[in-house]
């Protein structure tokens, strides 16, 4: 189900360990949950082998839960809340706790969802776009040039810019930093090329799983790759793989004469694609980027940052 907890505490710590003896010591190992299994013992293991953890929350109970669902369609705002009640208990909190991860609901109230998010002290926040794409729109959008999410998160930054002691965003300040000259940490903004693989319960090697949501099949190598059989040296040196990097970066010559790819970086992979003509389009959330790119850069001029 995409849920690494379901594993239960013997399975992972079995990963867990098996990773640390192939690894360099320097590698960072975390793992992004829907929170309703965290327990002590998955976060005493996670400590004694400095795994963090970061937890999925959309906002308040009626926007979470509004998506978030069991299997009889129950909300699960309160396991999850729960388990970040556990994860900021433990005493190694401050190391385990790495913030939240929240998908964007345009139909929500940015100004309620951020004073949510505070009010649970997270080390950081992020906020993702839904995936979708020109041929099947994300949910919430009617058009690739309408704004419906732009027009949110430029909103959440006016309430993040007018908060005296803020909470981290880490999407918005990786775009002031772009906007101000300097480089992004994050996939889909600014021109880092990140080199993405993905490796399956089965040991399948694939490309990064967004990919799915363009059509069947999208995030799969040409060569049917596995850990088993393949070393990731010898594929990351494949010219297959040289060829999927290559698509981070956007060849729609919109994209490459647009003033803001330095900062917008064409968006992500997936949310260029259409069927007919592959990824060689503008995100479909490119008029939401430049919207909320123009207000950052309001909102810095405005301080005297740039004009």
């Amino acid at each position: 189900g995409g849920e690494p907890l379901l594993l239960g505490a013997a399975k992972l710590d079995h990963m867990i360990s098996t990773l640390r003896e192939a690894l360099p010591t320097e590698c960072t190992l975390s793992i992004q949950t829907n929170g309703i299994l965290i327990s002590r013992e998955i976060l005493d293991l996670c400590a004694g082998a400095r795994v963090t953890l970061s937890v999925s929350l959309d906002g308040p109970r009626h926007v979470h839960d509004r998506n978030r669902v069991g299997f009889e369609a129950q909300g699960t705002f309160d396991k999850v809340t729960e388990g970040i009640g556990q994860l900021r208990a433990h005493p190694d909190s401050c190391f385990l706790f790495t913030g939240l991860l929240a998908v964007i609901d345009p139909e929500s109230d940015p100004g309620e969802v951020y004073a949510f998010f505070k009010s649970l002290c997270p080390p950081s926040v992020d906020f993702i776009y839904r995936d979708g794409n020109h041929s099947r729109l994300p949910e919430g959008k009617a058009s690739p040039a309408t704004t419906e999410y732009g027009r949110w998160m430029a909103e959440l930054l006016d309430v993040y810019l007018a908060d005296d002691t803020p909470i981290c965003i880490r999407i918005l300040d990786d775009m002031i930093k772009l906007v101000l000259g300097g480089v992004g940490s994050k996939d889909g903004v600014g021109l880092t090329n990140y080199g993405v693989l993905i490796v399956d319960t089965d040991g399948s090697v694939t490309k990064n799983d967004t990919l799915k949501s363009s059509f069947d099949g999208a995030d799969r190598f040409p060569e049917p790759w596995s850990v088993h059989t393949h070393r990731l040296g010898d594929i990351l040196r494949s010219a297959e793989f040289a060829e999927y990097h290559a698509m981070q970066r956007p060849s729609s010559p919109t994209c490459l004469a647009c003033p803001e790819l330095n900062v917008c970086g064409g968006g992500m992979t997936l949310h260029r694609w259409r069927d007919g003509d592959g990824y060689d389009n503008p995100s479909v959330y490119c008029e939401d980027q430049k919207l909320l790119i123009g207000r950052i850069r309001e909102n810095i001029a405005s301080l005297g940052g740039i004009e």
